[in-house]
């Protein structure tokens, strides 16, 4: 890791990590077309720290232009964050157990209900 210099955080710099849980930063292609992106914001790669994290720097002034950017300057995700990605895996496990409960109780029932045709006779008394 870098270490920064007490001039590199006074002197009109600021910093952010942007980070990927899918390790977007893996292709090289990719990772350019996202620098080029965060450098319409001013923002310049300082290192990267593996797929799914890097550092970026930019100037303070460039604040001033973020008004007419599309997109958040200060986004420190690509793609779906840690919590989105926990909430929908928590979802999709609530929705399957959900499912799950819902076919045994069919099932029970359907089992607890036997067709007239399968009942046993009822014994009848002869009176002699």
């Amino acid at each position: 890791m870098t270490n920064y210099s007490p001039q590199d955080s006074t002197d009109g710099w600021e910093f952010k990590i942007l980070r990927s849980m899918w390790g977007a930063f893996r292709k090289t292609e990719r990772l350019h077309e996202i620098l080029a992106d965060e450098g319409r914001a001013g923002w310049v790669l300082v290192e990267k720290f593996d797929n799914g994290r890097i550092r970026l720097k930019r100037p303070t002034r460039a604040r001033e232009l973020d008004i007419k950017l599309d997109f958040d300057p200060y986004r420190t995700y690509i793609g779906p964050s840690e919590n989105r990605i926990a909430l929908t895996v928590a979802a999709l496990v609530f929705g399957i157990l959900v499912a799950i409960v819902f076919v045994a109780i069919v099932v029970a029932r359907v089992n607890n209900r036997t067709p007239p045709s399968l009942m046993p006779p009822t014994p009848v008394e002869v009176s002699r």
